[in-house]
């Protein structure tokens, strides 16, 4: 994944999160969790790294604006 930088967050209430988890399903509940609650980038694509445990994804989320209503 790119390094992040101030410029990626430079306004208050934004925020980017790295996501890892066990496997991919686990990631992409995390990121529709997240999309619910916050605005976000979405589901960004999962990825694993040869020889290491685990998924990975990066969201970037808006705090201060509300994500999707569910009905």
């Amino acid at each position: 994944m790119k390094p992040i930088d101030e410029k990626h967050i430079a306004e208050p209430g934004l925020g980017v999160l790295d996501i890892t988890g066990g496997d991919e399903d686990t990631v992409r509940a995390v990121m529709a969790a997240l999309e619910e609650r916050w605005a976000t980038s979405g589901i960004s694509p999962v990825r694993r790294d040869p020889g290491e445990p685990g998924a990975r994804a990066r969201v970037y989320a808006d705090v201060l604006r509300p994500g999707r209503e569910t009905s």
